[in-house]
């Protein structure tokens, strides 16, 4: 069903089954896939792609123009996947010269107020809380889950499996199955309630908080900590991510849990 009262440009690729409520703007350069629906007052600009079973809320605002002072007209995109729920109020903006989309993968709950910066890149499952506000270029991981009010700095990223505290001011990035508190931002422990939801074994359990033992809190700097994790924690698709992801950083780790450092290198 689409309203008589939503605005839809000619030039818009509409999928089969497609519900657009009244006062809806849709326009032309916009693709919506099948079974989606668009919720009163919900604006669309160009260069959103919207896959298929999504629902965009009243009043949300995808594809706007990029908040970067470097953005100089060009063209880009906003690429969202299949079945997601973008709440009440969410703004999406598109990307810049530096990536050339923002892109939100599938299964995603975003609530209301959150706000996604240019060229971020949200994975699969993730939830993000209301009023979350990711800067630029962020870059979050599946089944990551943001609570409500955290800020998130530019260039920063997430995890998966990570699990961020609301009200967090997220300055440093956080490694797969992580949860993260306190201002200076922090490691608090391990995920594992949602990774038990998730159906990780007992053995994965383990594994993951025998690494999380050394990575944060033997008081050892972040690089001596990872050749120590290789040395004495079995390989593991778990062990070997999160060492990647720490190596791989570029704006630096998490500070570890509060204890008295046992070396003087310094932090990753």
């Amino acid at each position: 069903m689409i309203s008589k009262l939503a605005y839809i440009h000619p030039d818009a690729k509409l999928g089969e089954n497609v519900t657009i409520e009244p006062f809806a703007y849709i326009a032309g350069d916009v693709v919506i896939g099948d079974n989606c629906w668009i919720g009163p007052n919900a604006i669309i600009y160009d260069g959103a792609r919207v896959g298929k079973n999504c629902k965009i809320h009243s009043s949300a605002v995808i594809s706007g123009i990029p908040q970067d002072l470097k953005f100089d007209g060009e063209y880009t995109t906003v690429e969202i996947g299949d079945n997601n729920t973008i709440r009440e109020c969410v703004t999406i903006n598109r990307g810049t010269i530096a990536k050339g989309r923002t892109q939100i993968g599938d299964n995603n709950l975003i609530m209301a107020y959150v706000h996604i910066g240019h060229d971020c890149v949200v994975g699969n499952c993730c939830v993000l809380v209301n009023r979350v506000s990711l800067a630029g270029e962020v870059e979050i991981d599946d089944w990551a889950i943001v609570g409500g009010h955290a800020a998130v700095h530019q260039f920063t990223r997430i995890g998966a499996h990570a699990m961020i505290s609301g009200g967090s001011l997220v300055n440093k990035d956080v490694p797969p199955f992580v949860k993260a508190a306190h201002q200076p931002f922090s490691f608090v422990g391990a995920n594992f309630i949602g990774l038990r939801r998730r159906k990780f074994t007992s053995e994965q359990l383990v594994n993951i908080q025998d690494m999380f033992r050394i990575l944060f809190q033997s008081g050892y700097a972040y690089n001596k900590a990872c050749d120590l994790v290789e040395a004495e924690i079995p390989q593991s698709e778990e062990r070997d991510s999160v060492i990647s992801f720490i190596r791989n950083s570029k704006r630096g780790i998490l500070k570890p849990y509060n204890v008295t450092k046992k070396d003087d290198d310094s932090e990753l």
